[in-house]
């Protein structure tokens, strides 16, 4: 079963749509029991690390994570998703994540460019992933996020994307994996990453 995991937050019915239509059936789900017998997780988020970071706690799902990331379960973060399994998040004060990744989650410099970053971009692959398989290297996916992911662990960094500079948004440790992206508003690229994860075995 690949359970997406309900904690009042994140526009859940889109990504179990995007499943759907990959032909992948997907459960939204707050139990905790149904959340440990999923075969893969999906910890999707939007707004604010904070926010999103404490609400899970309060729900203790937070430790179905973790539990699953222990297990060897497929885990995939997806937005501020992805952001929570960093160390920490900088976004209204400094917010313990969940420490499946190394590194921790900081506002864009002020530049001449928009923030937040609102629309298509591209994202180039730094390793071969089952992630992103079938995907070509340099597709377009869709973003809306203020804050990114810095992290100097090399080996974790999966894809990059450019927006005043080169910083991660694909990054995956073992059977833990995120996107800084929303596949399920991709179009093509997106829908083959949910089909490339729900076929991502157990490690």
């Amino acid at each position: 079963m690949l359970a997406i995991i309900d904690y009042g937050v994140g526009n859940l019915r889109n990504i179990e749509r995007a499943f759907a239509h990959v032909g992948v059936e997907a459960t939204i789900t707050s139990d905790p029991e149904a959340l440990h017998r999923a075969t893969r997780l999906v910890l999707p988020g939007v707004g604010a690390f904070g926010a999103a970071v404490d609400e899970l706690r309060r729900r203790k799902l937070d430790t179905v994570v973790l539990d699953a990331a222990k297990a060897g379960t497929p885990v995939l973060g997806i937005c501020v998703g992805f952001q929570m399994l960093f160390d920490e998040g900088h976004e209204f004060g400094v917010h313990r994540g969940l420490g499946l990744l190394p590194g921790r989650i900081v506002k864009f410099p002020e530049s001449k460019l928009p923030v937040p970053q609102t629309g298509w971009n591209q994202v180039q692959q730094t390793q071969t992933h089952p992630l992103l398989r079938d995907i070509p290297d340099g597709a377009f996916f869709y973003f809306v996020h203020s804050y990114h992911a810095d992290t100097t662990v090399a080996e974790n960094i999966v894809g990059t994307t450019e927006y005043g500079f080169d910083y991660p948004t694909v990054c995956a440790r073992a059977n833990v994996m995120g996107v800084q992206f929303h596949p399920e508003k991709s179009q093509s690229a997106g829908l083959q990453l949910l089909r490339n994860f729900s076929e991502i075995s157990s490690q």
